[in-house]
């Protein structure tokens, strides 16, 4: 699902406008990644929590060239699925 079938669908189910509900989304998702950004994290109950790990630096191959490469050190959004989603996705 794209964001834009996801702002669909909520216009659809609810009595909002789709303009309100793209905003709506939009603000959501700032809201995420600012909390990721920070390190704070976010964590929504029965559905996962996002948060960010470190990647150690490392080396790395050119798989064009087979060249070795040096990787920088970074942090890479990880999330970890909650108990609801995971029964909703199993059954």
């Amino acid at each position: 699902m794209k964001k834009t079938d996801l702002i669909l669908n909520l216009s659809e189910k609810s009595t909002l406008p789709k303009a309100e509900v793209k905003t709506c989304v939009d603000t959501i998702l700032s809201i995420l990644a600012d909390g990721i950004a920070t390190g704070e994290g976010v964590e929504v109950r029965g559905f996962g929590s996002f948060s960010r790990k470190h990647k150690n630096a490392r080396q790395g191959i050119n798989p064009k060239t087979g060249k070795k490469t040096s990787v920088d050190a970074k942090f890479m959004p990880f999330f970890k699925p909650g108990k609801l989603l995971k029964e909703v996705v199993n059954n």
